[in-house]
């Protein structure tokens, strides 16, 4: 279902979306003389603003062109509170990252918004990044910091998860598109 409705909305993207962008942006005299016309590009923009508005606008028009949609579980706000948690594990986040012979222990602090936000992520995408890498990725709490330790056998995915780091490790994976799919579709979040 998934891929249908993926299709049918890749197909569809330009009508079910940017109209209404178009319209939606044509009267905002406040940012008048702030676009610059670019010889051969479209009169829309393919980027509709900030990610996380990017991600849900894709994420309603797939839903909304998929008749099977049950809308009594659709959880647009959930998915809107995971992709906040997402920006502020990337901005907020306080890491100190140690190199082992065998990979990485990296030690993620749980206070404020970042914290809050590490505290349900990490522990989350750290069976992933097992299951998609093949690495080992364990996560203990230790007091206030998350203890993320992840290893390899084979040097060379040692030096990858090394120059990877944090940040680089969280985006590991192609499994946070389908992840939001769910979360919005009401499905379980991990």
């Amino acid at each position: 279902m998934f891929f249908r409705v993926l299709a049918t909305t890749i197909a569809t993207f330009d009508a079910a979306v940017a109209t209404p962008l178009a319209a939606q942006h044509a009267d905002h005299s406040g940012h008048a003389g702030h676009v610059m016309a670019v010889p051969g590009a479209s009169d829309v923009p393919s980027e509709p603003g900030d990610g996380s508005f990017a991600a849900i606008i894709e994420i309603v028009a797939m839903l909304s062109a998929d008749p099977d949609t049950d809308w009594t579980r659709v959880d647009i706000d959930g998915l809107r509170e995971h992709l906040v948690d997402m920006n502020q594990l990337i901005v907020g986040a306080s890491v100190r990252s140690e190199p082992l012979p065998d990979g990485l222990r990296m030690r993620i602090g749980t206070s404020g918004r970042p914290g809050v936000a590490a505290s349900r992520m990490v522990p989350a995408h750290a069976p992933f990044l097992s299951n998609e890498t093949g690495w080992r990725s364990e996560v203990v709490s230790d007091g206030d910091e998350i203890v993320w330790t992840v290893t390899a056998a084979d040097t060379g995915a040692v030096a990858r998860i090394q120059a990877l780091g944090f940040f680089g490790l969280i985006a590991t994976g192609d499994h946070h598109r389908m992840h939001h799919m769910a979360m919005a579709s009401g499905e379980a979040a991990h």
